[in-house]
């Protein structure tokens, strides 16, 4: 367990205000792209390397450590439900999702799946009860997990429940925002590869409905990575990230519940795997190449910072804090 305290600030001024970007944290043995941020004061991030880390003072200080008997693992997907309670899960087969109850000093297997085509993209709940584990397809199907009981227990749903995808369409575990759990019983997934969508639940999984925001799309490496929703407005960003600095087909935004999908007037600078609403209108994307800002709800994007190899942002749930992580590193973010 390491405590590491903050160590510089990075001004960038922009729309004739200050922007201050905070790194927190810096030279981590670790790509970091699980990220769950519950208030203003707790956070939680996770990643490779059995590399999990925690904040209860707003990200001034971190504990850190390497989980034991997991060091080859990579947690890329994370939910906190506060200081003492979160859930990671693996990434690859053998497949491994853990819950710890004490803040991170223990923590016991609540799932396991050996199946060679296993591969768990992301985590979210709609309370502190109910939540779904979504993964790439095995047997054509879409793999799910749902549980009832705070993550404490994990069940399969059903074949005939499970959307089934096109060949060669998976979905990626960049930054753990292609799912979002929202409203009472609503559920997105964000899939990708050489066909790319929306899947969409209105009773927590049990039917499913789709989407197609014309984003780029048609290899391996294309497709939606990350999908935002407040209100009726909903927003989508990815594009192809081997090739990070294309800038047109990465970000499309909906004003009606993603019934219809319009390209920004100006896009996001190149490829970004995590999109996030900050405030009214206002929305943060970032990428290995950079961090773009719309404050009109996905219509126009604008250069935020040229700070690199983020992959995730994430805004807290109850609160204002805004926290960004990626290779090695994690920030803080105040626009």
């Amino acid at each position: 367990m390491r405590l590491v305290f903050g160590l510089c600030f990075v001004t960038i001024t922009i729309f004739a205000q200050s922007v201050k970007i905070k790194s927190v944290l810096s030279e981590l043995p670790t790509s970091i792209r699980g990220l769950s941020v519950v208030d203003d004061k707790v956070a939680w991030f996770s990643g490779s390397k059995g590399m999990v880390g925690k904040t209860t003072d707003g990200g001034k200080t971190w504990k850190y450590n390497q989980l034991k008997n997991y060091e080859a693992k990579d947690f890329r997907s994370l939910y906190a439900f506060d200081s003492l309670t979160a859930i990671i899960a693996c990434v690859g087969s053998p497949a491994v999702v853990l819950k710890t109850a004490d803040g991170g000093k223990n923590w016991r297997v609540v799932y396991q799946n050996s199946h060679p085509d296993i591969f768990i993209d992301g985590i979210d709940f709609w309370d502190n009860t109910s939540g779904m584990i979504y993964g790439d397809p095995i047997e054509g199907a879409l793999f799910l997990l749902k549980s009832d009981d705070g993550g404490n227990t994990w069940t399969e749903l059903k074949q005939d429940q499970r959307p089934m995808l096109d060949k060669n369409e998976a979905s990626f575990a960049a930054s753990g925002t292609g799912i979002r759990c929202f409203g009472k019983d609503k559920v997105v997934l964000a899939t990708g590869g050489l066909v790319s969508k929306l899947l969409i639940s209105n009773d927590r999984g049990y039917h499913w409905q789709s989407a197609s925001p014309p984003i780029l799309q048609g290899k391996s490496s294309t497709g939606i990575f990350s999908v935002g929703i407040h209100k009726k407005a909903w927003i989508v960003v990815g594009g192809d990230f081997s090739a990070d600095s294309i800038s047109t087909s990465n970000a499309f935004y909906s004003s009606d519940n993603a019934k219809s999908w319009m390209p920004p007037v100006n896009s996001t600078r190149g490829y970004r795997s995590s999109v996030e609403f900050i405030s009214e209108n206002k929305w943060l994307a970032v990428g290995q190449g950079g961090v773009d800002i719309s404050i009109d709800n996905g219509k126009t994007w604008q250069p935020f910072s040229n700070e690199k190899g983020l992959h995730v942002v994430r805004k807290s749930r109850k609160g204002n804090l805004i926290i960004a992580a990626g290779s090695g590193r994690v920030v803080l973010i105040q626009p």
